[in-house]
């Protein structure tokens, strides 16, 4: 028997049908060891040996490692295939560690989809473990085990902020310097002049652009209405220009293309979207058995294979005819941009998302599939080709410009409009030297408006441009600033909090090289190059700790502590006023008097159905919300003369009580 090591258990069924009775596939079920809480400050590091690491298995994991460990002993080969990526290959590289595997013999394969042709291609060419790209995650995971908990550290007893780190402090940043300048943006008011136009049976809106040769702008009511006081009552076309222009596809999805389009159209978040792309990619019922869908979802390339090429090729010559054939995107160099597996696109050219409609067990895995079948399939497709029309109309020293487009083939918009945007079909009568009424003019106030707080999609949109993180991390890192309390997401919408602000500005005061975009970026490059072979990680390790250090020391003897906020309450228990504190799961309100009181103030609760209403047992008493280590219940306020219990609805609380559990006691 051979033995598998996948990273999922969702992977295991699906793969074993695939490899046969010869093959036993077990599941890691992600990492299992991690640095251990141990030496200076717990690192787990010894940084005055070489940053050797301590390594310990998770404890929540032993039982795993112990059972692989059982199976391996009586295997006659095993195989490491976890995720094709950075942290899969540390992942198999610690598999080899606790199962005591030759890493130069260990057969590593790599599923980029979980097909019976991705898996018979993998088991075909099985390669040995990539130890540059280990010593890149190991690297990785130091730094920002260093930089996590010592900042942390710092932030938690300076400022009571929870976490600091590599990537989301950068990140807090930018979304900080975003707020700053929203702030400080003065709104102006600007007029806008239009005039309508007559065109024989057409009529056109067009926009007054210049007056006397210059731009216009128009800072006032009376401006607007001085200068339509000396408009003619007719425009003369001066100038037509025509333009006929390809407008081609948008390449197959990246990891954060993919969140982008995903939290733009379907209104998911990063975390979702990668929750559901994970299940398209381990397997789903494709109406042939449970296969992955989609390969590989955590890539910065939109290269595809050259069979899948060909095949969605022929779906496009049968379903939209061979003029709408285009040529597949290559890979275009750029830096960060690892190039290790395909762009995302779906397993099959023939899995229809009509198909996934029929056999997907959930609507946004039919949703976020069907986004990624259109993107990739029409990413082959011919360009759309359009006429764009500028027309420039005066009257005097005024001129008037109008621009418009008309579709004259829809190639690639044929299959992907995900937005639905009707194609414009722009039609005029006139020619150059020709004089139009003007029928109407209008004046139409606007204000300046700042810049918009980032969403999730452009805040992804922007990591990715400025080379900050890596696709794998971009959704945990805006996650990490929601759960931190750093930034609150309404409507999609990121607002970074006061305790991010006063976070982001202090970062920024004391270790402003460290958490500029720039400096992040540069250590993701470097990063890179350890895993390419081509840098030493140790003095990479040793550069950063030598800066590092260096700031928090100055940090630690300068930054002013924030004071706790006292409040204008006091302690129902002891009398001392109440303050606020804080935990690793956020600000609550609790006595200034901890340790001698523990008293902590809870938040008011919404009053639920059934609450206040008579007793249906005893018809005395009435239904109170009550408390047990369940949850919330509803029960009769005669206790213990009445036992009545009632469970509250899902819709107002998450937590269940049963009638068995409560009736014996409350």
């Amino acid at each position: 028997m051979k033995l598998v090591i996948v990273e999922s258990p969702t992977k295991v069924k699906t793969i074993s049908k695939y490899l046969g009775k010869d093959f036993k596939v077990m599941a890691s079920k992600g990492h299992f060891r991690d640095l251990a809480n141990t030496g200076y400050h717990n690192l787990g590091i010894d940084i005055e040996n070489n940053f050797k690491p301590d390594y310990e298995i998770q404890s929540n994991k032993k039982y795993i490692v112990s059972k692989l460990k059982e199976v391996a002993r009586n295997s006659d080969e095993v195989y490491l295939a976890t995720d094709p990526d950075r942290e899969g290959e540390a992942i198999s590289w610690h598999i080899t560690q606790v199962l005591d595997l030759d890493i130069k013999t260990t057969p590593r394969l790599e599923f980029n989809e979980i097909t019976p042709f991705g898996i018979s291609n993998a088991m075909k060419a099985p390669r040995v473990l990539d130890m540059n790209l280990v010593k890149s995650q190991e690297t990785r995971r130091m730094i920002d085990r260093i930089m996590g908990y010592e900042l942390s550290n710092l932030l938690q007893k300076k400022l009571h902020s929870q976490s600091g780190g590599r990537v989301q402090s950068a990140v807090l940043k930018i979304v900080c310097d975003r707020e700053e300048e929203i702030k400080a943006f003065i709104p102006e008011d600007y007029y806008e002049i239009y005039a309508e136009v007559q065109d024989g049976k057409l009529s056109h809106k067009v926009k007054l652009s210049e007056y006397q040769g210059k731009k216009v702008t128009l800072a006032s009511e009376q401006e607007a209405d001085d200068l339509i006081a000396k408009l003619n009552s007719s425009l003369l076309v001066k100038e037509i220009e025509e333009e006929e222009k390809d407008y081609y596809a948008a390449p197959p999805f990246t990891t954060s293309s993919l969140q982008q389009e995903a939290f733009n159209i379907l209104h998911l978040s990063t975390k979702t979207t990668m929750k559901i792309a994970q299940t398209l990619y381990e397997g789903v019922e494709t109406g042939h058995g449970v296969q992955g869908a989609i390969t590989y979802m955590r890539t910065d390339s939109y290269r595809l294979s050259p069979i899948f090429i060909n095949a969605a090729k022929k779906e496009i010559e049968t379903f939209f005819g061979p003029e709408y054939v285009g040529k597949a995107y290559a890979q275009k160099s750029k830096a960060n941009v690892q190039d290790a597996h395909e762009g995302i696109r779906p397993t099959s050219a023939s899995l229809y998302p009509k198909e996934a409609e029929k056999h997907f067990g959930d609507k946004h895995q039919v949703d976020l599939y069907r986004l990624i079948y259109n993107r990739a399939v029409a990413s082959m497709m011919k360009p759309r080709h359009q006429i764009n029309t500028k027309v420039a109309l005066t009257s005097g020293d005024y001129v008037f410009s109008l621009e418009d487009s008309k579709v004259t083939f829809l190639g690639w918009q044929k299959l992907y409009n995900p937005r639905n945007i009707e194609s414009k079909n722009f039609e005029y009568n006139f020619k150059k030297g020709d004089e139009l009424q003007i029928i109407n003019i209008t004046k139409k106030k606007e204000t300046t408006k700042p810049l918009s707080r980032f969403s999730e999609a452009q805040l992804v949109r922007t990591m990715e441009e400025l080379g900050i993180g890596r696709p794998s991390t971009y959704a945990q890192t805006i996650e990490t600033l929601k759960t931190r309390h750093y930034c609150d997401e309404k409507r999609g919408v990121l607002y970074p909090t006061d305790q991010g602000m006063i976070t982001a500005k202090r970062l920024s005061q004391y270790f402003a090289t460290l958490v500029d975009a720039q400096y992040t970026a540069s250590l993701e490059t470097q990063l890179d190059k350890v895993a390419e072979g081509n840098e030493a990680e140790l003095s990479l390790l040793r550069d950063f700790t030598d800066e590092f250090y260096n700031l928090l020391k100055y940090a630690d003897e300068t930054m002013d502590a924030e004071p706790t906020k006292v409040l204008d309450e006091v302690c129902p228990e002891c009398g001392h006023p109440l303050v606020m504190r804080y935990s690793k799961k956020g600000s609550f309100i609790g006595c200034s008097n901890y340790p001698q009181c523990h008293y902590i103030k809870r938040e008011e609760e919404k009053p639920v159905a059934g609450e206040g209403e008579l007793c249906p047992k005893c018809k005395k008493g009435h239904l109170v919300k009550k408390r047990s280590s369940y949850g919330l219940f509803l029960g009769c306020d005669q206790y213990p003369e009445c036992h009545y219990v009632q469970s509250i609805k899902k819709r107002y609380k998450k937590f269940f009580v049963s009638k068995k559990k409560t009736t014996t006691s409350q």
